[in-house]
């Protein structure tokens, strides 16, 4: 007769047995029966939280303390990247002193690599501006944003050298009014000359006029 209500089955993949007194354990919270209750016999990977050893740093030989609930291997970790004493700790540490400025990011480089729009120091996953969100003036940067920069700053060359070019030209031009007044002064001064010549043309006497005058006044004397 079966009981198919009553029991629950074991968590292990390689075993899923019918229990009818099944056991949780007090770690991951997980159901197993009698064979697989042990952190042992089911791999737990919460194990941690119940096991009171003490880590030592495999450097240093110095014992790490680790508070209930943590990862003894994540504080070992952090422990020789900041405080470990060992000579190969510390050559790490001097060398690879660059930490990445994205947010969550914790990689550190042997040498700076700055963005050219924020100025900020990233690891090489992260080094180019779309990958880490470059903000200027407060406003992220897409594609679009910065090919409109590299337009800019493509325009803003181009207007000055058409200003130099513009006063070079304008150094080299002559105003044309010397020339004008030139062409006006000769003008006026050849017809003063005329009318001068017609003037004194006009007041000229013929040779036969002065004669016949000569010749009645000879008569009447």
């Amino acid at each position: 007769m079966e009981f198919p209500d009553l029991g629950e089955h074991c968590s292990e993949k390689t075993c899923k047995r019918l229990d009818f007194l099944p056991m949780r354990c007090d770690a991951c919270q997980e159901i197993f029966c009698k064979d697989h209750i042990t952190y042992a016999n089911h791999k737990c990977t919460s194990s941690y939280k119940k096991d009171i050893q003490v880590p030592v740093c495999p450097l240093c030989n110095t014992p790490i303390p680790v508070k209930r609930g943590e990862m003894p291997d994540i504080k070992v970790g952090e422990h020789i990247d900041r405080d470990c004493k060992s000579d190969p700790a510390q050559r790490k540490r001097k060398i690879f002193t660059n930490k990445c400025s994205k947010g969550g990011c914790k990689q550190k480089e042997m040498i700076r690599v700055t963005c050219d729009q924020c100025h900020l120091n990233y690891c090489l996953k992260h080094r180019h501006p779309l990958d880490h969100e470059c903000k200027t003036d407060g406003k992220p940067l897409s594609k679009s944003g910065h090919a409109a920069v590299t337009r800019a700053q493509g325009a803003s060359s181009t207007p000055a050298s058409t200003s130099a070019s513009s006063s070079s030209g304008s150094g080299n031009t002559r105003p044309v009014s010397n020339g004008l007044n030139s062409n006006s002064r000769s003008h006026s001064t050849g017809s003063a000359q005329r009318i001068s010549t017609s003037v004194s043309a006009q007041n000229v006497v013929p040779p036969s006029a002065s004669f016949q005058a000569g010749l009645v006044c000879t008569l009447f004397t």
